[in-house]
C-alpha cells in the first residue's frame, strides 16, 4: 500500500513540476521529487498533504513548491475562486473590476499579475498600483475607484519567508465569514494546474498612475485634530517595508517635518536583513529605531510593519524621573488608550462611536461611557471593526476611532481598515500636544491612570501545531478551571465565533485564549487594574501550565 501511496505522490508532483512557471520553484520541487524516489517522501508528503486554505486573513505561507505554500499555481487558483466568487455575488463585478496592489516580498510582483490575468481571462477587469504599495494605500483606492473587490499581496509582519495574499471587499474592508467560505470553495473548484490566464498586456489589465497614493497622502492631514500645533522630533521605521515614502509625504502633507529615519531598515527589502522577524511587536525588533530615537532627541518612535497597516510606538521612559535616559515600547493597549484620549477629547457630538476587540483592553468602554458615546466589542480582527463601523453609521452612528491590541489603529472614516500610516500622523499629534501642554505623553498615560485606574495588560503566546491549540481551548471550554494561581474562577464565557474563552477572576482580573488566526501558536490575554504585573505575568503562566 505504501507504494501506491508513493507512487500517487510523485504523480501529482510531477504534474505540478510539469506545470510550475518559475525556474526557482521548478528546481525545488524537482530536488523534492528525486529525494522521493531515494526512499525520503517526508517533505514531500507534507507539501501535498491538502493544499493552503483561504480564511479571513486569505493566504499566508512561506514561498515555496507546492500546494500548501505559496507559489503562481495556488496563487492563480485562488484568484479564479475569487474572481468566480465576484461574478456570482457582486453587481457589475467585472466592469467594475478589482484594484490589486503589492508589497516587495519574494514573488509579490508576480502574483499580483498573475491576479489580473486570471480575472482578465474571466472577464474582469483589473487595475494594479505601480511598484510597491502599502495596504492602506490599496485599502483607500478601493471605494474611491468604486472597484468591486480589492486585493494585495502581502504577508504583513511574517517572517521572511513568507508572502499572503489578502481579499478587501468593495467598503474597503477586509472579508468576514460566511465570506471567505464562500470564496474558499470556489478556489476547491478550480484546478491549480490549469487556470485560464490572459495575456499581461490584455485589454481587462491596466496599470494606475501614482495619483491614488498621492490623493491618499493628501487626505491623511484630515486626521488630525489640533492642526495648529507645531510639530516635534519623531523617529521612525519602515521595518524593511514599504511605509517609507509614503510616511515622509503624509507628515510633510500634515505640516509636520519628515521624521528621523532609520536609514538601514527605510528601503523596502524583502529579506529583511536586519530583523528575524518583522514585527514592531517581537523583542528586539524595534532595537535600531530606539537607538534612533535616542540619539535624535525624539518625543516618540513610530515603527510600521512590512506593509504599513500596523503601528508600533516607544516612548521616552519617564516613570522613574530620568527623562530621555531609557526608552520604552508601549502596548497596543496603550498605544490605543492614548488614541482615544485625544480623539474624545478633541470630537463631539453623542452619535460618535469607538470599537475595539475582545483581546483588547476593557478601558475603552470605560472611556467611551464618561465621554457619553458608543462603545462597541467584537471579534479578533480588524475586518470585524470595519464591519461594526459599517453596520452601526446605518444606525446613525458616526465612527471616530477603532483598535485591537496587536497594533492595529483605524483613526479615520477611510479605509475601514487598520491604518499605520494616517495613525502615525495622529500619534505625532499627540506627543506634539503634550510638548506643547508641558507635559509628556507618559504623562498623558498617567493622566488616564488617575481618572480610570493603571490597568494592566500583558500576553503570553504558546507555540503549537494549530489542531492542538483549537482541542486546548475546547478542553477549556468543556471542563473550566475553578482556579488560576491559587485565585477562584468567578465566571466562564465562551465566543464560538472567535474560538475564545474568557475567565473572569476574584478582584476582576480577566484571562483569555484562543488559538491565533495566522501563525501555529494559541494566545493567552490578562487584564487587570491595579495590579503588580508581575502577579497578571504569573496568573498567564498558571493557564498555560
Amino acid at each position: 500500500m505504501a507504494d501506491v501511496l508513493d507512487t500517487s505522490l510523485l504523480d501529482t508532483a510531477r504534474s505540478w513540476l510539469a506545470a510550475e512557471p518559475d525556474d526557482d520553484i521548478r528546481a525545488e520541487l524537482a530536488q523534492l521529487i528525486a529525494a522521493a524516489e531515494r526512499g525520503h517522501t517526508d517533505e514531500l508528503a507534507e507539501r501535498f498533504a491538502g493544499r493552503l486554505q483561504f480564511g479571513t486573513a486569505g493566504l499566508r505561507a512561506a514561498v515555496a513548491a507546492g500546494p500548501m505554500r505559496m507559489n503562481r499555481l495556488v496563487v492563480r487558483q485562488a484568484a479564479a475562486g475569487l474572481g468566480r466568487w465576484l461574478l456570482d455575488s457582486v453587481d457589475d463585478a467585472a466592469d467594475r473590476g478589482v484594484v490589486i496592489a503589492r508589497d516587495a516580498r519574494r514573488k509579490s510582483d508576480v502574483f499580483a499579475i498573475d491576479t489580473a490575468r486570471v480575472l482578465a481571462a474571466m472577464g474582469i477587469k483589473s487595475m494594479l498600483h505601480p511598484g510597491a504599495q502599502p495596504t492602506p494605500v490599496l485599502a483607500w483606492s478601493i471605494t474611491g475607484l468604486n472597484a468591486a473587490a480589492g486585493v494585495v499581496v502581502t504577508a504583513s509582519h511574517n517572517p521572511p519567508a513568507d508572502n499572503g495574499y489578502k481579499v478587501f471587499l468593495e467598503t474597503g474592508s477586509q472579508i468576514v465569514t460566511p465570506i471567505d467560505t464562500e470564496i474558499a470553495e470556489r478556489i476547491g473548484d478550480f484546478n491549480p494546474l490549469d487556470i485560464p490566464i490572459a495575456a499581461e498586456d490584455d485589454h481587462l489589465i491596466s496599470w494606475l498612475d501614482t495619483s491614488w497614493s498621492e490623493a491618499y497622502v493628501a487626505d491623511a492631514p484630515r486626521v488630525r485634530l489640533r492642526p495648529e500645533v507645531p510639530g516635534v522630533q519623531i523617529a521612525y521605521t519602515a521595518m524593511h517595508g514599504v511605509g517609507g515614502d509614503t510616511i515622509a509625504a503624509a507628515f510633510t502633507a500634515a505640516g509636520f517635518d519628515p521624521p528621523t529615519v532609520v536609514a538601514e531598515q527605510q528601503e523596502p527589502d524583502g529579506t529583511f536583513p536586519t530583523v528575524s522577524f518583522p514585527n514592531p511587536e517581537e523583542p528586539g525588533a524595534m532595537d535600531l529605531l530606539l537607538a534612533v530615537a535616542q540619539a535624535s532627541g525624539a518625543a516618540v518612535a513610530l515603527a510600521n510593519d512590512p506593509d504599513a497597516d500596523r503601528l508600533g510606538s516607544a516612548i521616552p521612559d519617564t516613570r522613574d524621573g530620568a527623562m530621555g535616559s531609557s526608552w520604552r515600547k508601549l502596548s497596543g493597549d496603550e498605544i490605543g488608550w492614548l488614541f482615544a484620549d485625544h480623539i474624545l477629547r478633541h470630537t463631539n457630538g453623542s452619535d460618535r462611536l469607538v470599537v475595539t476587540t475582545l483581546v483588547s483592553s476593557s478601558l475603552l468602554a470605560r472611556m467611551a461611557e464618561a465621554h457619553g458615546v458608543h462603545s462597541e466589542e467584537t471579534f479578533t480582527g480588524f475586518k470585524w471593526i470595519g464591519r461594526i463601523a459599517s453596520e452601526r453609521a446605518a444606525a446613525g452612528q458616526r465612527f471616530v476611532f477603532g483598535y485591537e491590541q496587536a497594533l492595529g489603529y483605524l483613526v479615520a472614516a477611510r479605509p475601514l481598515d487598520k491604518d499605520g500610516i494616517t495613525a502615525a500622523v495622529l500619534m505625532a499629534e499627540i506627543a506634539a500636544l503634550a510638548e506643547y501642554d508641558g507635559v509628556t505623553v507618559q504623562g498623558r498615560l498617567d493622566a488616564i491612570a488617575d481618572q480610570f485606574g493603571r490597568y494592566v495588560t500583558s500576553e503570553l503566546s504558546v507555540r503549537m501545531p494549530p489542531a492542538d491549540g483549537a482541542k486546548w481551548v475546547q478542553s477549556i471550554e468543556a471542563a473550566p478551571p475553578s482556579q488560576v494561581g491559587g485565585i477562584a474562577v468567578e465566571s466562564v464565557t465562551s465566543y464560538p465565533e472567535a474560538n475564545l474563552v474568557r475567565l473572569m477572576l476574584t478582584g476582576g482580573t480577566r484571562l483569555q485564549i484562543r488559538p491565533s488566526g495566522t501563525e501555529p501558536k494559541v494566545k493567552l490575554y490578562g487584564e487587570a487594574v491595579d495590579l503588580d504585573p508581575a502577579e497578571l505575568d504569573r496568573l498567564l503562566q498558571a493557564l498555560a501550565s
